[in-house]
């Protein structure tokens, strides 16, 4: 495997199959959809053609098949910062080059229901990992490419879709029960900023791929979630209908992120 010369630990450029992933090079595609749950991996890859399974480790379920003739690969990446970008580090050792986040989020505007998605232009970096990545004060944005293409595959679909930032935390806990944390007060004003600033949504893995894919390795890199919940809309998963509208989505996500891959990959005329 002839990898670039930035890669310099024993561990990125041992031989044979990545240390986590367990991707041989040949088994990841340009395009890679990152679900998050390894089950979800296996829904995706139903809509891919002639889809095989590459490889189940740990949190990691990897599959790869195609699109329209384009290979695609779909590897899940278990939940929050640090095993995301374990996933997107070696992903892209093995010739990942364009990578869709397809999650699912809590809401923090009213006008975000379960059962909407969310395209993701960037994220708040209330995080852990990508600060290992990059300072503080660098933006986690997604590309311009791949957030028309996400924009125009929902509204091609019909899907109702807000387009906007979203927050990254690293504690599911802490962002639905905030004041029953020792610093439940700075959780909710900080939560609060965000909610005022516009903030769309909150998430556990946006941020990691946008400053990991995006800005250290240089891919095209991209999000789109299934909004699960509403706190502030008073919106929870405590009703079959909830649960429904919740799954609806998720699928609306795939189709999305499935779609956008179709025109990320068409030629240029």
């Amino acid at each position: 495997m002839d990898l670039d010369p930035k890669y310099s630990s024993a561990v990125s450029r041992r031989p044979g199959p990545r240390e986590h992933i367990r991707c041989e090079p040949g088994d990841v595609a340009e395009f890679v959809l990152l679900p998050g749950d390894p089950a979800r991996a296996a829904v995706i890859a139903d809509r891919l053609d002639d889809a095989r399974h590459v490889a189940s480790s740990r949190e990691y379920t990897t599959y790869t098949g195609s699109l329209d003739g384009v290979p695609v690969t779909v590897t899940s990446t278990g939940i929050g910062g640090p095993s995301t970008a374990i996933a997107i580090e070696e992903l892209v050792q093995l010739g990942a080059r364009t990578l869709i986040r397809i999650g699912t989020c809590g809401a923090m505007q009213p006008g975000a229901h379960i059962g909407d998605l969310i395209v993701a232009t960037g994220a708040v970096r209330d995080e852990g990992t990508s600060r290992q990545y990059a300072p503080v004060e660098y933006p986690a944005v997604a590309h311009p490419d791949v957030v028309a293409a996400l924009r125009t595959a929902a509204r091609g679909g019909g899907f109702v879709h807000h387009v906007g930032v979203v927050h990254t935390t690293d504690s599911f806990y802490a962002q639905h029960e905030p004041e029953r944390m020792p610093i439940g007060a700075d959780l909710a004003a900080r939560h609060e900023s965000y909610r005022r600033l516009g903030v769309l949504c909150s998430e556990m893995e946006t941020a990691t791929v946008l400053v990991v894919g995006g800005g250290v390795l240089g891919c095209r890199v991209g999000s789109v979630l299934a909004v699960a919940g509403n706190r502030h809309g008073g919106e929870h998963l405590d009703a079959p209908e909830m649960i429904a509208r919740r799954d609806s989505a998720v699928q609306d996500a795939i189709t999305a992120a499935v779609d956008a891959v179709r025109l990320l990959a068409a030629p240029n005329e």
